[in-house]
């Protein structure tokens, strides 16, 4: 995956650059190393390869540069992935990325799985942006730096909900694992 993210880095800084609220689209293919003994694309590399999806999307709307400049990096909180049909070896595909609501100190992204226009499996991915000095980056803090309008894309109920109920404690609180 190491090569795949610095090659997709390359090919994105090329690329003709984005909105924020645009639409992503990067194109793969499944590969030997992506698959499991079932033969079809691994249920793991599905969220690795929605990370290269967000990072095309990241630096084609210079959301990356911005961040980087000001010692922000982003880091998922949750994601969740719901598997249609299997991607086979050497099919290829499409990820689609999208920015599809905020609360006060996440970005949610939805992404799909596309082949022939078709959706194979669709992830959704709650992630936030932290201080290189310690912290997290609240909304009005990021909509600041990227001159984003936050309520241009209402967060759906639903993920709302999904993200709650998802959410681990803080990290400076216990979380036992007690069954």
């Amino acid at each position: 995956m190491l090569l795949r993210t610095l090659l997709q880095a390359l090919v994105s800084r090329r690329r003709p650059p984005l909105g924020i609220h645009d639409v992503s689209v990067t194109r793969f293919r499944v590969l030997p190393t992506d698959l499991d003994v079932l033969n079809h694309m691994n249920n793991g590399v599905y969220f690795s390869i929605m990370d290269l999806g967000r990072m095309d999307l990241l630096i084609r709307s210079g959301v990356w540069a911005a961040v980087k400049k000001l010692g922000y990096y982003p880091v998922v909180s949750n994601a969740t992935m719901t598997f249609r049909k299997s991607l086979e070896p050497w099919q290829r595909f499409e990820i689609r990325s999208r920015i599809i609501g905020y609360d006060e100190k996440s970005v949610f992204v939805e992404q799909r799985f596309v082949v022939d226009g078709e959706i194979y499996a669709r992830g959704f991915m709650r992630g936030r942006f932290l201080k290189r000095t310690g912290g997290t980056v609240l909304l009005p803090e990021l909509s600041a730096a990227l001159g984003v309008d936050a309520s241009e894309v209402p967060l759906p109920a639903w993920l709302a909900r999904w993200a709650d109920d998802v959410a681990l404690p803080v990290t400076r609180a216990p979380a036992p694992s007690d069954w």
